[in-house]
């Protein structure tokens, strides 16, 4: 099985604190920089599986880094610098406690909504008449609590975060204002590559200076679904599923093996094959939405190679 990393427990110069999420571990360093480590953690359900994914981090930070370079014209973000595949330096940022979400499409949870009856979402109305993977009139935003590791992420809608001052009104105009501008560039890109961003979400935080910054991933399969554009309407007329790039194929997978996170429900056990066509699906991923070859780095000795390149940056 190929080495991945799927712990770390580094020890930088000047270092305050270490916050592991899902996927990502952070370290708060003095000055107010932060340094995030992308692990081969995969994640669905809100829940950890129990192996790790080669490459997987590499993809994610890569891909990220990337869409952030891509955007930075219209909205700013948090990033300093790259100093290894998996690792990006930025300015630390105290994060909005929601996750902003927005939907071109109706698929994945909002689908499942809809299939079970509701016309609602976040306080958004979903079209009468509308099948699964149909493009919505306009893009939606549907807001979602941000959970603790464990816990599950929430519905909320716009009303219910200015009620309970989860957000300030003005922070939350930028917020859908830049929401929506990703959303439209994102979507640009993807049509150049030959997909579409079904949909995605967006995290943002503050800076000490009080400015509004993206934060977290942008535009990664862990973070946004894609369908192949070409034949798109074809399989929509025919009543076929999509062809899609995302995450989605690993819950199906769960859901298949009956699996859902919820309690009292154990994960499936994912052999060495498996977990290498999980690989294999996000390089696909990668390759598709950037355009270019994917480079593996080595992974001989991650956690050192890691660590390395940090503390040369950091010097």
């Amino acid at each position: 099985m190929n080495n991945t990393i799927i712990d770390t427990n580094f020890n930088f110069p000047d270092q305050k604190s270490i916050y592991k999420g899902k996927v990502r571990e952070v370290y708060a360093l003095a000055n107010d920089v932060l340094v995030m480590v992308a692990t081969d953690r995969l994640s669905a359900f809100d829940v950890v599986m129990p192996k790790g994914i080669p490459y997987k981090g590499q993809i994610l930070n890569q891909i990220a880094t990337k869409m952030m370079a891509a955007t930075q014209d219209i909205v700013p973000n948090w990033l300093l610098a790259t100093p290894d595949p998996n690792v990006a330096v930025g300015h630390a940022c105290e994060p909005f406690k929601v996750e902003m979400v927005i939907r071109g499409y109706m698929s994945g949870h909002a689908a499942r909504e809809y299939k079970a009856g509701r016309r609602m979402l976040c306080g958004v109305p979903m079209p009468e008449g509308m099948k699964e993977n149909d493009k919505f009139p306009e893009p939606i935003i549907t807001p979602a609590t941000k959970a603790e590791k464990g816990d599950h992420d929430e519905d909320i809608s716009r009303e219910d975060i200015l009620k309970r001052g989860i957000v300030s009104e003005a922070d939350y105009i930028i917020l859908e204002k830049y929401t929506k501008a990703l959303f439209q560039r994102g979507t640009e890109i993807a049509e150049e590559r030959g997909l579409i961003l079904v949909d995605t979400k967006y995290e943002f935080g503050k800076t000490k200076e009080g400015e509004i910054v993206l934060i977290d991933e942008i535009h990664t399969p862990d973070s946004s679904r894609y369908f192949y554009a070409d034949g798109y309407q074809e399989r929509q007329d025919r009543g076929e599923a999509q062809k899609q790039l995302s995450k989605e194929f690993v819950r199906q997978w769960l859901i298949q093996n009956g699996f859902q996170g919820l309690e009292g429900q154990t994960v499936p056990e994912m052999s060495d094959e498996y977990i290498e066509s999980v690989s294999e699906r996000y390089i696909e991923l990668y390759e598709n939405i950037t355009g270019e070859v994917f480079e593996k780095a080595d992974i001989d000795n991650i956690q050192e190679r890691i660590e390395k390149n940090i503390l040369a940056y950091l010097n």
